[in-house]
């Protein structure tokens, strides 16, 4: 080789690196990276069945756990909302589905060599939410709104017969949570709000209901799992707590009692096989932490679990000796993985694309925290592009949560790598009224207290500006579902402080929402938001659609046509409204979506859509002057 040809391959080496962390990518391959979720588990340990977005839609796919190629299962356009393997027939597995994001779910079986699927549920208007399993798989339980739209009754249905049974017929908004180890009984919930519900066990032969958790301040109690002898109910609660614990339960009527508790909540439990231990997920500052806890010693262990991201859906495999589980972080698009209980090693078992973007570009959040106006501090996750300088230059994107009963978790999100990638900062807070953080920060936005949630809000531009690194002419606000409504008030009340807004699916105006979203939704709405009759003034004065006269940023709303949640009417009715006085607003409305974007064709033309929005109206203005 000549000299001048090794003096090119040196250059080439040596700037190599600082092309790579220069590249970017397209906003149609983040959107095209994978997840898998939902793992569920044959009967005889041997294949997991599982949901992935491979085809642009969730759909059911099939992988041997030790090993083999994965297997699509169902080939629909619409997305297959959760799956369940029948816990002794290998041959069966259900699925539910709906169609054009309209959430009537409708229940099917599917034969575990794809060869056949049966529909179960023949009413189109009506929604069939799957509950658990019978011990020998003969029988399912489910709630359904058959009867009347705004209420769930529990049924029984027989999947070698079809033939379905009223067991418990209840003006309340029930779900089922499982059925007792012996038959027995059916373990339901009755939800009156996210922050208040009550179990009940039914007796199935006889039909008698007993209310296991009377209580009088609101608690939750969610989660629950039969003892391997059925005698005991083992759940998750926070009934006179700050934050969930876990608990149990003697059946048929005994009371609460703490085994475990901390400062953190624990979001998960799963019971061994042998019934001895209780496997549980602790949510530390957002990220899991997995710990194992001896109901015999009352002892626990923390577990060799991935860490830095979420861990979710915890399944023993039948032989007790393994658990299979999901897996995400900031840097790691979900997947599904194995946990070997003996060795406490772990293995990934499904491999999902990335779509050619090298993880190695992928931004890790800092965890931070603001005072708010009241002194309460504000966490919540920053991620800043690589090599970002304190020179106040970026332009960010402040993403607000739905819920509003959630938590701003440290998943992965193809978005904000994108935007990260391309130059831009995001902050993601957990503003008061999150999850997390406990009981009394989750209720600080309830009802009348709303605004302080949105005063939670419109700090955070000073706060971002104080870290060095933000640009404060070049802050938007962005949200989907309650983080819509959030982007909407954030621009009516505080029209100066933002350069643009993008909301998706959020309300604009608390009394037509509270009115027309779903009949089973309004009463547990009312009890986060307000009563519209009772509370119409204050409901009118949070209500972005009463005051579109302050709105200065451009805004991009997105709406999906079948959306039974936040109903298109509340989009259309604040951009006809702001179109009325001249202000900028760009409207893109997908007929065969509801509450979100469930089709990655859709996705892409959304995204590339809000992406040039925010091009044209955000990212290119000149720099603030001093």
């Amino acid at each position: 080789m000549t000299k001048r040809k090794l003096l090119f391959s040196f250059f080439l080496l040596l700037f190599l690196p600082v092309f790579a962390l220069a590249q970017t990518y397209t906003i149609e391959q983040y959107l095209n990276i994978r997840s898998a979720a939902s793992p569920t588990l044959s009967p005889d340990g041997k294949f997991i069945a599982y949901l992935t977005d491979i085809t642009g839609t969730n759909q059911v796919w099939k992988i041997g756990v030790e090993s083999g190629c994965p297997e699509q299962m169902t080939f629909f356009d619409e997305r297959v909302q959760f799956v369940s393997w029948n816990p002794k027939d290998k041959y069966w597995i259900l699925f539910g589905k709906d169609v054009g994001g309209n959430e009537r779910t409708q229940l099917f079986l599917l034969k575990s060599d794809a060869s056949e699927i049966r529909r179960l549920t023949h009413k189109d208007d009506i929604i069939y939410n799957f509950g658990a399993w019978n011990n020998d798989g003969t029988m399912f339980a489910y709630t359904s709104n058959e009867r009347d739209q705004r209420y769930f009754d529990v049924y029984v249905m027989n999947i070698k017969t079809g033939h379905v049974r009223l067991v418990w017929q209840n003006d309340g908004n029930n779900s089922v949570v499982a059925w007792s180890p012996d038959g027995k009984y059916i373990l339901a919930s009755q939800n009156r709000s996210s922050f208040d519900n009550d179990l009940y066990l039914i007796e199935y032969e006889t039909g008698k209901v007993y209310n296991i958790t009377p209580h009088k301040e609101q608690a939750r109690y969610f989660g629950a799992k039969f003892s391997k002898d059925g005698r005991r109910i083992y759940l998750l609660s926070d009934e006179g707590k700050e934050f969930t614990g876990i608990a149990y339960i003697d059946v048929p009527n005994g009371k609460l009692n703490y085994i475990y508790t901390t400062n953190w909540d624990v979001e998960t439990i799963e019971l061994s096989k042998d019934g001895r231990k209780i496997i549980f997920v602790l949510n530390v500052d957002g990220y899991s932490e997995v710990y194992s806890l001896d109901l015999i010693t009352k002892k626990t262990q923390k577990l060799n679990f991935p860490s830095d991201g979420i861990v979710g859906s915890l399944r023993f495999t039948s032989d007790g000796n393994k658990i299979v589980f999901t897996y995400q972080s900031p840097v790691k698009n979900q997947d599904i993985y194995i946990y070997d209980v003996l060795k406490g090693t772990y293995r990934q078992i499904t491999q999902s694309s990335t779509a050619g973007i090298p993880p190695s570009s992928f931004v890790k959040p800092q965890l931070v925290r603001f005072k708010s106006f009241d002194g309460l501090e504000i966490p919540g996750y920053l991620y800043l592009p690589k090599n970002a300088k304190k020179d106040a230059s970026l332009p960010v994107i402040v993403s607000i949560h739905g819920g509003p009963e959630a938590q701003e978790l440290p998943r992965f999100s193809a978005l904000y790598q994108y935007f990260v990638n391309n130059g831009y900062a995001v902050y993601a807070p957990n503003i008061r009224g999150s999850t997390g953080y406990g009981k009394t920060y989750a209720s600080l936005d309830n009802t009348t207290k709303r605004k302080d949630a949105i005063r939670d809000v419109s700090l955070i531009p000073e706060f971002l500006k104080s870290t060095g690194y933000i640009d404060p002419s070049k802050i938007v606000v962005y949200g989907g579902s309650y983080g819509g409504y959030m982007t909407l008030a954030a621009v009516t009340f505080y029209p100066d402080l933002w350069a643009a807004g993008v909301d998706l699916v959020g309300i604009s105006n608390f009394l037509t929402f509270l009115k027309n979203t779903g009949a089973w939704r309004q009463r547990h709405r009312m009890a986060e938001y307000g009563d519209p009759e009772k509370d119409a003034e204050f409901l009118r004065e949070i209500s972005p659609f009463y005051h579109v006269d302050k709105i200065k940023a451009p805004l991009m709303i997105i709406q999906g046509a079948n959306d039974p949640r936040v109903p298109k009417s509340e989009s259309d009715q604040i951009v006809e409204s702001i179109r009325s006085r001249g202000g900028i607003v760009e409207y893109l409305v997908f007929e065969d979506e509801g509450h979100g974007l469930a089709k990655l064709k859709n996705r892409i033309k959304a995204y590339k859509a809000i992406v040039e929005f925010l091009d044209k109206y955000f990212k290119n203005k000149p720099k603030a002057s001093n």
